[in-house]
């Protein structure tokens, strides 16, 4: 018998924890992100494929010149040439097929400068080769390496076959589900965002075609003047008896032809600095001018073509559910009211997808609008080679500039080169 309380001892069952290996692998397992998410670096963009565009010497046809391009992609391993004809089929069809993505302009076929349109067509070009969602596009793809002489068919046939992303993209009828509620705002907020950083690369870009252009002006300033001082120096004529005998005016000319050859070589590395601040600056950014102004285009082509129609459509069928009812209370035939009902029917899954293409194209604005974040780093790029071209050209100057100095005081003396001033101060 027992007294009080009886206590009984049971062995309990331990947890099963399963192994600390296991434990690791479930932790180091990532969260799966959303299909509106952009993984991308600039770093990722750049190193997809680099575009080589060189202009090949113009060809004459039975009646008239063209200009040829040789283009050739890094990625593929291969070079084709191209007119300007292509380029514009080219941009056609991509505007037909990616009509909600950033598609860059081209530039006008009729430019005062041929270079000036071959940069433009290379940043064109490699903007297109870089983005991630139509760089590997069989349309690209037949662009960069189709060797053949009928090209726009084959980019014509490429696209016939595909039709337009929405028809191609698995998200296409999914996109409503992922956007967030808030998806109006944050475009308003991030396209007003971009419009001022439109601006303020816009006034950079013109302040650095300016200082490039000062470059090259510098440049050809230098030149005369040593041409200048050369020619003086080359005056082969007497000296008139009436010059003082302590003029050293003869002496003093014969230096000065040699002097020429440096500042035919400061000229040379000013015209270097401006080709420079032009290749190295002023061509990034209007690369990323360029992308800004494609999704200003983006945006517009959103407001006025997807809304403007999905508008349009809505009160067509508004004014076909009008004459519907007016049909029912007032007798008609049969016939009338069977083809007003299948037109109804065709309205609403006119209005179905297009309200499907409207959600589509917002999504596609959310990625493209992350993709112009992505692509704001290029800022450091573009302030490092600026600053790196100044420094360059001030150390390849200024050793010339060193060495014009020390050669003067051998031709003139060190106290001949210490200017007094010649008007009072």
């Amino acid at each position: 018998m027992c007294v009080g309380k009886c206590f009984i001892f049971k062995t309990f069952p331990k947890p099963q924890l399963g192994e600390f290996k296991d434990l690791q692998t479930l932790r180091m397992q990532p969260t799966q992100e959303s299909p509106l998410t952009v993984s991308q670096t600039l770093g990722k963009l750049l190193a997809r494929d680099t575009v080589q565009v060189e202009l090949i010497p113009e060809k004459k046809g039975l009646f008239l010149k063209h200009v040829e391009y040789q283009i050739t992609s890094q990625h593929f391993k291969i070079s084709v040439y191209r007119r300007y004809s292509d380029f514009d089929v080219f941009h056609e069809l991509l505007l037909q097929r990616f009509a909600y993505r950033m598609v860059p302009a081209l530039p006008p076929k009729r430019m005062d400068f041929i270079e000036g349109r071959r940069r433009a067509l290379g940043r064109f070009i490699n903007l297109v080769a870089r983005h991630p969602f139509f760089s590997e596009d069989e349309l690209v793809k037949t662009f960069l390496t189709f060797n053949g002489s009928d090209v726009q068919v084959k980019m014509r046939d490429a696209c016939k076959k595909m039709g337009d992303e929405f028809m191609t993209n698995t998200m296409a009828t999914l996109a409503k589900e992922y956007l967030p509620a808030d998806i109006q705002a944050q475009f308003s907020s991030s396209r007003e965002l971009i419009r001022n950083i439109h601006n303020s690369f816009h006034k950079l870009r013109d302040r650095a075609e300016k200082m490039a252009e000062r470059s090259k002006e510098n440049a050809t300033d230098l030149l005369m003047f040593g041409r200048e001082l050369s020619t003086l120096g080359s005056d082969g004529s007497p000296i008139p008896s009436l010059a003082s005998s302590q003029s050293t005016w003869g002496i003093l000319r014969q230096s000065l032809k040699g002097l020429s050859v440096e500042f035919a070589l400061l000229a040379d590395k000013g015209a270097q600095q401006g080709r420079r601040e032009e290749d190295d600056v002023v061509e990034k950014l209007n690369l990323f001018l360029d992308l800004l102004q494609s999704y200003r285009d983006l945006c517009e082509r959103h407001e006025k073509g997807v809304l403007h129609e999905h508008q349009r459509a809505l009160q067509k069928y508004g004014m076909m559910k009008r004459q519907m009812m007016s049909a029912t209370v007032q007798p008609k035939e049969q016939v009338s009211v069977e083809q007003l009902e299948s037109r109804i029917v065709q309205q609403e899954n006119a209005i179905q997808t297009m309200e499907l293409r409207n959600y589509f194209s917002l999504f596609c604005l959310h990625q493209e609008t992350q993709l112009i974040f992505t692509y704001l780093p290029i800022t450091s790029h573009i302030l490092g080679a600026f600053v790196n071209s100044q420094v360059q050209g001030h150390q390849e100057m200024g050793a010339v500039w060193n060495d014009l100095q020390q050669k003067l005081g051998c031709l003139f003396g060190v106290d001949e080169m210490q200017s007094p001033p010649l008007t009072a101060k």
